[in-house]
């Protein structure tokens, strides 16, 4: 099993994630029904998304997969953003040297498919992936890999919102604290 390479601008990438404030919040049903989409559309029986922190992946969202986070280094994710600007598809796991003998392909889960499209955000920075995944080796056409970009790009998009709130929030609480001292001046 070969771990993912880190990304050159780790440290960015990772500054940038947590500025969305989403790692270890609880299921949000926008993103649930992103990954049900991309489950159902792919024809798959797991399917994710996924952030890819210092040290963990993370599952924001999950259909027919238990566990909520493990290892980075047992992540077929990170191996996704690692190359942002392109899907990451491997067809059957057990005949790519990188994953032949990795316990989530050998053991219990069973996995063999994954295709996992990156989300970028609007700097450029690989967050993490929207994934689907299945026990048996298949080939993704062209127009199902066209639609988890898609999909990608919707995350995106709802990740773009979750930032302005948290900036508009800020502001606020800023602009309260102001206004609370300049009504202590005026006594």
């Amino acid at each position: 099993m070969q771990s993912a390479p880190i990304p050159p601008n780790e440290s960015e990438r990772l500054a940038a994630l947590a500025s969305y404030q989403l790692i270890d919040t609880l299921p949000e049903e926008v993103y649930d029904d992103i990954t049900k989409i991309a489950s159902e559309m792919c024809g798959t029986p797991m399917a994710m998304l996924s952030l890819i922190d210092a040290d963990r992946h993370w599952a924001k969202s999950k259909q027919g997969v238990e566990v909520n986070e493990f290892e980075r280094d047992l992540s077929f994710c990170a191996h996704a953003i690692a190359h942002p600007e392109t899907p990451f598809i491997v067809e059957d796991l057990r005949y790519d040297e990188r994953f032949s003998d990795h316990p989530f392909v050998t053991g219990p889960s069973n996995v063999i498919f994954y295709a996992g499209v990156p989300v970028v955000d609007t700097e450029g920075f690989a967050l993490g992936t929207i994934c689907v995944l299945d026990h048996r080796p298949r080939v993704l056409p062209e127009e199902k890999v066209a639609a988890l970009k898609a999909l990608a790009k919707l995350v995106q998009a709802h990740l773009s919102l979750r930032k302005v709130t948290i900036e508009l929030n800020q502001t606020k609480a800023d602009l309260d604290l102001a206004r609370n001292a300049l009504a202590q001046i005026k006594l």
